[in-house]
């Protein structure tokens, strides 16, 4: 069983509900496609209705068309109609470093928000957990364009 290491002191999702999530998020680094950097990562994205969409990292030998796991879940929640998240967990192959999203995922997961809680974990299955205001402090989105 998972358990927490540090992180945010706001509540989050329930214990049974976090582990869903960590669960499907490691579950989904069986499907990364990573012939290059042999660091497969899998996100876990839980929409406000309930509803779990996962994604794996996808390499190209075009290096910049690569898509990570958390612009996959995204993208692929986004392509059946949802729009509001509560959580996402997201899962790589390290014993040492917590998965952490890179600023492109922060920036694609802050156009949804900014309190949704994000699971940061390791290999072991301990995390810690934030939000995305903690990872992309003052931060630019939709609102800002709206006149």
């Amino acid at each position: 069983m998972a358990h927490k290491q540090g992180g945010s002191p706001r509540a989050g999702l329930e214990p049974e509900g976090v582990q869903l999530l960590l669960v499907a998020c490691q579950e989904a680094t069986r499907f990364a496609y990573c012939p290059y950097s042999k660091y497969p990562v899998g996100a876990a994205l839980l929409t406000s209705e309930g509803k779990i969409f996962t994604g794996c990292n996808v390499e190209n030998a075009s290096f910049p068309l690569s898509v990570c796991a958390e612009r996959t879940a995204i993208q692929k929640a986004v392509s059946e109609g949802h729009t509001k998240f509560r959580a996402m967990a997201i899962s790589c192959n390290s014993q040492e470093f917590y998965a952490i999203p890179c600023g492109a995922c922060r920036q694609v997961l802050r156009e949804f928000g900014q309190e949704w809680e994000i699971y940061l974990t390791r290999m072991d299955g301990t995390y810690i957990q934030k939000t995305l205001e903690d990872l992309l402090p003052l931060s630019f989105g939709p609102e800002h364009l709206k006149s």
